[in-house]
């Protein structure tokens, strides 16, 4: 941060410091077995408005008219794929919604200013630790209790060391440890947001009761 400060010209005077942990989020990564009926669950559980993140176009698309015809609540896809005034209209449309939800890709999300999300989803693994902080971070904005869940399966991994083989072999050693980090993410049978901070160099109570 020091150097951002300097190459921006802006003094440290009032600077504030905050760590990563995100006590108002609740984590919670389960095995996906029927993901549609899964997320139909977690939907109904959470009455707000809230992401799913999905790893394809298609998936994205698929899974808006699935959870729409589900649930009953208003379902829209947003991914690259879509025409800027699609992607500005859905994007509008749900940060002026109570209850709205999206189905998206990663290209969903930054930038957007709405505090109220009350429940981020993955319909797979996410591309990395950071990536699902970033994205779960999304959620509770506003201070109040959000829910994040993770639906993921063997076939995720199996893909990912897949993709890995394809890559320049510079980069394989680096991806690797992020796939390894996320599995130990969702392996672990201790407490998950322990495992995020420390991943990010804190140090955090071994329990947190909210995961």
């Amino acid at each position: 941060w020091a150097d951002i400060l300097v190459q921006l010209g802006i003094a440290d005077d009032g600077l504030i410091l905050a760590g990563f942990d995100r006590e108002n989020i609740r984590y919670a990564i389960r095995p996906r077995v029927g993901m549609a009926r899964q997320l139909k669950e977690f939907i109904e559980e959470n009455p707000g408005a809230g992401i799913v993140y999905t790893p394809t176009r298609t998936g994205a698309e698929k899974l808006a008219v699935q959870l729409a015809e589900m649930t009953g609540r208003k379902v829209a896809a947003y991914h690259a794929g879509l025409s800027p005034e699609v992607r500005a209209r859905v994007q509008s449309e749900f940060v002026a919604s109570e209850d709205g939800i999206v189905t998206a890709t990663v290209a969903f999300g930054m930038g957007i200013d709405k505090p109220d999300v009350r429940f981020v989803a993955h319909a797979g693994l996410p591309k990395s630790i950071e990536g699902y902080y970033q994205e779960t971070g999304r959620g509770g904005r506003d201070g109040d209790p959000a829910e994040a869940l993770m639906l993921w399966g063997a076939e995720d991994f199996a893909r990912a060391r897949m993709r890995l083989s394809e890559l320049p072999e510079a980069r394989i050693a680096s991806e690797r440890a992020r796939l390894e980090a996320l599995a130990a993410l969702v392996e672990t049978v201790e407490c998950r947001r322990a495992l995020l901070l420390r991943h990010f160099g804190e140090t955090p109570a071994d329990q947190c009761g909210n995961c």
